[in-house]
């Protein structure tokens, strides 16, 4: 894309605090785009939404978002004292639909130790020098997929399943991204899986992995098992850079990594056609927040550097580096001074 391009991004400002932070990742992206315009499309989808109409995602909101350059989510989720959302319900019906509608088969989530933000790490580890990684995880397939039932429900005799799906194509995919990545990064991937104990699913990737590293000598790899990853990422994360792994351990994992640097309200995350053939989707892993809704204290941070990420899948890279800064910058600065959430959005974009 140019800088002459028309981008149209469909916006799902959700629920909570979804509306404030989605509002000052616009009011950045705007600020740093240059030339180049924005068409602005709201998507009127999420907890509020149910519960108005009953609906979660219609075929008209699908067939609109399938037009669109790519998705900007704020977050979704009820109110505490409104009515019951079932369990599942938004989750299923209209996250994951997305993600398996539109094939956004990578889910991308950076984890970077901003200088200023606050680690729960001993000091001696945030010592042994800086914590930039990435987590590459699989997004359509594994426990995810809702492949399993349940018979004889609330009797004593009650069976539940679930089964993790993975292809060949699908996990290859995924490993083939992630060495790329790696090649513009540290040059090394991990694998992240349990394959002495999940001998099938784990089998399948780790041959696919050891494959891509035969492959591509240039490439440092290593392998650990999810239980042991954890354990790295607290003592010793700075051995990571890229790391892949299934739906269920990257939904686990991604939580960790966020924890250890700074607090989910400053983790992005991306969920990636890399083919190209439908809209991505970019949003902040937080949720809706509903305590603090309309209290104008939420932080926009996640929400902005999920919009760098969106430019940076839509070739805007020069523009992308120039929201990474802006926000590098107003983070190191920061200190225990108390800003409203469109201080913050008002601060990083007078940066650009």
């Amino acid at each position: 894309m140019n800088q002459n391009d028309v981008i149209t991004i469909s916006v799902i400002a959700g629920d909570g605090i979804g509306p404030e932070v989605v509002s000052e990742g616009l009011k950045v992206l705007e600020a740093g785009m240059g030339n180049a315009k924005l068409n602005i499309v709201p998507v009127d989808l999420g907890a509020d939404r149910w519960l108005r109409t009953g609906e979660v995602l219609p075929d008209a909101e699908l067939q609109q978002l399938a037009q669109s350059d790519a998705i900007l989510l704020g977050a979704v989720g009820a109110a505490p004292g409104s009515k019951q959302i079932p369990s599942g319900l938004l989750e299923r019906n209209l996250l994951l639909k997305l993600r398996f509608t539109f094939d956004q088969y990578i889910n991308l989530r950076p984890s970077k130790l901003y200088p200023g933000a606050k680690t729960p790490l001993a000091d001696w580890v945030v010592a042994q020098g800086p914590i930039d990684f990435v987590v590459i995880r699989e997004g359509t397939e594994g426990l995810y997929c809702g492949n399993g039932g349940a018979v004889r429900v609330d009797t004593p005799q009650e069976i539940a399943n679930e089964v993790s799906v993975n292809t060949a194509y699908g996990v290859e995919r995924v490993v083939a991204d992630a060495f790329s990545r790696a090649l513009t990064r540290g040059g090394k991937v991990t694998l992240v899986h349990k394959h002495n104990v999940l001998v099938n699913a784990g089998g399948l990737w780790n041959r696919i992995f050891q494959r891509y590293s035969q492959q591509h000598p240039e490439v440092e790899t290593d392998y650990l098992h999810i239980d042991a990853a954890t354990i790295a990422m607290v003592q010793n994360p700075q051995r990571f850079d890229v790391i892949v792994t299934d739906n269920l351990f990257g939904d686990i994992i991604t939580d960790l990594a966020g924890a250890i640097t700074g607090g989910i309200g400053l983790a992005a995350s991306a969920n990636i056609n890399a083919a190209g053939v439908f809209p991505s989707m970019f949003e902040p892993v937080h949720g809706s927040a509903p305590d603090i809704a309309g209290l104008g204290i939420a932080d926009p941070t996640a929400t902005i550097l999920s919009t760098a990420l969106m430019l940076q899948h839509l070739g805007y890279t020069e523009a992308a580096a120039r929201i990474e800064a802006a926000v590098d910058a107003d983070i190191s600065e920061r200190g225990d001074t108390k800003r409203t959430t469109s201080e913050i959005g008002d601060a990083i974009a007078s940066r650009l």
